[in-house]
């Protein structure tokens, strides 16, 4: 398959069925990494909404971003087919972000991308660009497993083990950006999410 410059390693969308299998509870996962009633939300690499739609059943606004606009067509007609209108759908690069938020966000949740990032710091510069004083950057990561234990419907699944981070290298390149850690939670049963906050 062929990907747009810009397109980070290891984050290609999984086949049909083991996103449901993985995170059988994306509402509950979106809400434990800081998603609120009333808010603006950036679903940044969103992919095919997921958890995008967790995201919009509870914050006021959501604007998913991707580089790919297929995955975002997908998004919009799953979303529409279920009601859901207070999403916006911008294809772009990733690192474009502050070009493509307009308004502050309180959050922007980013899932199962970090690890392709090639620039960490640069990227969490560009979030903490978008967030109001106080925001948070979420980030749902793989835990550094081999791949072949983190196994789903029966197969080794994820980004390769070398790419894998652990949540202090997590940590370090997203404060290298001038976020803050504000802490960090278990997300059974592969992954963890790092909530990182704007404090100026």
């Amino acid at each position: 398959m062929t990907h747009p410059p810009g397109f980070f390693e290891g984050t290609e969308m999984p086949s049909a069925g083991w996103w449901e299998a993985l995170f059988a509870d994306p509402t509950g996962i979106v809400a434990a990494l800081g998603v609120a009633a009333g808010t603006t939300v950036v679903d940044l690499c969103a992919g095919d909404g997921w958890f995008t739609r967790a995201i919009a059943k509870s914050a006021r606004r959501v604007i998913a971003i991707d580089i790919e606009p297929s995955l975002l067509d997908l998004s919009g007609k799953r979303l529409a087919e279920s009601g859901i209108n207070n999403v916006a759908f911008m294809p772009g690069d990733a690192f474009a972000i502050a070009a493509m938020v307009t308004e502050p966000a309180d959050l922007v949740f980013m899932a199962n991308c970090f690890h392709g990032v090639p620039d960490a710091g640069r990227l969490a510069g560009e979030i903490a660009r978008v967030l109001r004083p106080g925001g948070i950057f979420s980030v749902l990561n793989w835990h550094n497993r081999p791949r072949e234990e983190t196994v789903v419907l029966g197969e080794p699944r994820g980004p390769k083990t070398e790419l894998r981070l652990s949540p202090a290298q997590t940590i370090a390149k997203v404060e290298a950006g001038g976020l803050v850690h504000a802490r960090t939670v278990e997300v059974p049963p592969y992954h963890y999410g790092a909530l990182f906050r704007r404090t100026g």
